[in-house]
């Protein structure tokens, strides 16, 4: 990965932990979902796997709950921008 990659990997790895941290932070968001946003955006740290199988350990998470019932509309929304941004990342490899 070139520097200039490498730079937009980390804005756009910021950008998806900004979105989910917020939906982890929100209190009016249902406790499993704000939990599993807290583990994919964890995910995006962990040093023992490349960049694009970190993404995608963060999408494969984050599916799993894009079919919550109690999944509200602004946040499923949030979770789709997340997973839009993820899949470039992925592919950045």
């Amino acid at each position: 990965m070139g520097e200039s990659s490498a730079q937009s990997w980390e804005e756009k790895r910021q950008n998806v932990v900004q979105i989910l941290e917020s939906i982890a932070n929100d209190v009016s968001t249902p406790r499993n979902i704000r939990r599993v946003a807290k583990e994919a955006a964890d995910a995006l740290f962990d040093e023992r796997y490349k960049p694009a199988v970190r993404a995608a350990n963060a999408i494969e998470m984050i599916e799993e709950i894009m079919n919550d019932p109690n999944l509200p509309v602004f946040t499923r929304t949030q979770l789709w921008m997340a997973i839009s941004i993820l899949e470039q990342l992925r592919r950045a490899e």
